[in-house]
Formats: structure tokens, C-alpha cells, sequence
């Protein structure tokens, strides 16, 4: 069963290499690694070449598509790489970001979304925390009513899902808890189920853009959680979360 990866970059240099590295580690064999550049002015593209160049040489199934334009910003990018999927399932793995060694391998079919849990690191790629939100053994759409339970990179999304649910281009930062929701909610209407893999999937670089942009994703997220629960109900739940994060100090 043929699982895509997308890898969406820019000026990119300083970290895309350990998620090469990673995806290049991969026993699974079909791997369809998809990255799409936004006309990088560094030597992000130099990199991914030569990484392609490796993989081909190695003979180990995966396939490599390296795309580089300018594009209208992460979103878009992310949806270039959706019309170009082809596997079974799809999942964006940010640069900087790295697959663990054994994060594929068993998936099954048919489902909405297969998911598991995920790990921090800092720029060196070295292992800081897991991450606080734990995915939840059972998955739906409502459950992020409490949070992103699942971060992308650990969320593999059906492709033929995907395919009708591209990302909201009105979004600028937190388009992803809009995606996920999204994907799942379809899953159901066609009678889907989730499935939990039940192990870390994915080490993600701590600090991207929703955390350097904070207060914006907040409103981006707290928009998003409006539109798919209602008002009540997302600011009940804002309220639990502050009255937690204050009964933790």
C-alpha cells in the first residue's frame, strides 16, 4: 500500500536534511515522498535533489517528486501537494520535522485517518518532551473540541479524502485544526472509522508557525472551533482551558 509524504519548504536549508534523513530510513518500501518548494533562494532545492539522487541510488521503492515555484503561501503549497498524491493515505512532514523509524509499516485500509502520537525536538533534533496533548484512543472530529489532540505530522489522512477537502486558503496560520476536522467529518458522512496506531509516529520541531504568530493562531483556531461547534460550546471550552492552565501553575 503506497503512503505519500509531503514535504512543503522554503529557505529551508538550516533543517530540511534530518527530515530526508528520516523519510530515507524508512524500511517500508512504497513511499511516495512528495516536495513541494516555494521557489527557495537558498540551497533548499540543491539539498532535496541530492537526497532524490541518494534514494534512487539506494533502490528501496520510494519515490521522490521535487516541485519548485512560487506558490500563495503554506496552504497553497500544501494543497499542490494533494493534487499530486497518489497513495492511500497522505500526511504533511514539515522540514525540520522527522518520521520515527518505525512509522510505517502496518497501516490498514479504508479508514478515515490513521493517527498516532508525537514527539518534540529542538533544532539539533534532539528529543525535549512529549508532546502535552495525547491522542485520544478513540478519534471523531468532535474530539477537538479539546484541543488538536493529533498533530498533522502523525495524522495520515485518506487521500481520496483529501482529494475533496483541500485546505481553506483563507487561513494563514492554523488551517490544519480546520483540515483535520474537516477530513474527519467527511470520513463519517461516508461511514469511516479512525484508527489509532497507538505509537509515536512523528518528532516535530518545536516552535513552527502557529507558535511564532501565538496570538493569531488563537484567534485563527478560536474561529475555526466557532464555525464547527458553535459558540457556546468554544467558549465554554476556552474557558476550561485557561481555568487549566492556571490550575497547573
Amino acid at each position: 500500500m503506497k503512503i505519500t509524504l509531503i514535504t512543503c519548504t522554503y529557505n529551508a536549508e538550516g533543517v530540511l536534511q534530518r527530515t530526508l534523513d528520516s523519510v530515507l530510513r524508512q524500511p517500508y518500501a512504497d513511499i511516495e515522498h512528495i516536495i513541494i518548494d516555494g521557489a527557495s533562494t537558498d540551497s533548499t532545492v540543491a539539498i532535496a535533489e541530492k537526497y532524490k539522487a541518494l534514494s534512487d541510488m539506494k533502490g528501496n521503492g520510494h519515490s521522490v517528486e521535487i516541485h519548485s515555484e512560487p506558490d500563495k503561501g503554506l496552504y497553497d503549497a500544501m494543497n499542490k501537494g494533494i493534487g499530486r498524491a497518489s497513495g492511500e493515505y497522505l500526511c504533511f512532514l514539515n522540514a525540520g520535522d522527522m518520521l520515527t523509524d518505525d512509522a510505517l509499516g502496518d497501516f490498514p485500509e479504508g479508514h478515515s485517518v490513521v493517527y498516532g502520537e508525537t514527539d518534540i525536538v529542538d533544532e539539533d533534533g534532539n528529543f525535549l518532551r512529549h508532546r502535552r496533548l495525547q491522542a485520544p484512543e478513540s478519534l471523531s472530529w468532535r474530539s477537538f473540541r479539546n484541543g488538536m489532540l493529533v498533530c498533522h505530522q502523525a495524522f495520515y489522512a485518506s487521500t481520496r479524502l483529501a482529494k475533496v477537502t483541500p485546505y481553506d486558503l483563507r487561513y494563514r496560520i492554523s488551517g490544519d485544526v480546520d483540515w483535520c476536522i474537516r477530513i474527519m467529518k467527511e470520513g463519517e458522512r461516508r461511514g469511516m472509522t479512525t484508527y489509532n496506531t497507538r505509537r509515536v509516529l512523528c518528532r516535530y520541531l518545536a516552535g513552527g508557525m502557529s507558535i511564532k504568530n501565538h496570538r493569531a493562531s488563537l484567534l485563527e483556531r478560536f474561529r475555526t472551533m466557532r464555525e464547527h461547534y458553535g459558540t457556546v460550546t468554544t467558549v465554554a471550552m476556552h474557558l476550561w482551558f485557561v481555568a487549566r492552565s492556571i490550575l497547573k501553575k
